[in-house]
């Protein structure tokens, strides 16, 4: 799955193109590396994403096409 549509499916970025925008401006890294949006995602990645000050980092337990709101945090982990 692309990684724009993994954000905003699992509810981590809510639009698709605000997640483009975060990964053009290099504020998202796969496994330690700068993505673009159209890096393919699967479980078991690193995604950590930089807002402002505030970072932001999970592991991939899965990915879906299509989930509900009450599923979608049941797509990643936080890690600290």
């Amino acid at each position: 799955m692309r990684l724009d549509k993994y954000l905003k499916v699992s509810r981590i970025i809510k639009r698709r193109t605000v997640a483009n925008e975060a990964c053009d401006t290099s504020h998202v890294t796969v496994n330690g590396r700068p993505a673009k949006a159209s890096c393919d995602v699967k479980a078991g990645d690193i995604i950590e994403i930089t807002f402002g000050e505030r970072t932001m980092k999970v592991r991939v337990l899965s990915t879906a096409e299509h989930v509900g709101k009450a599923e979608a945090a049941d797509l990643y982990e936080a890690i600290v």
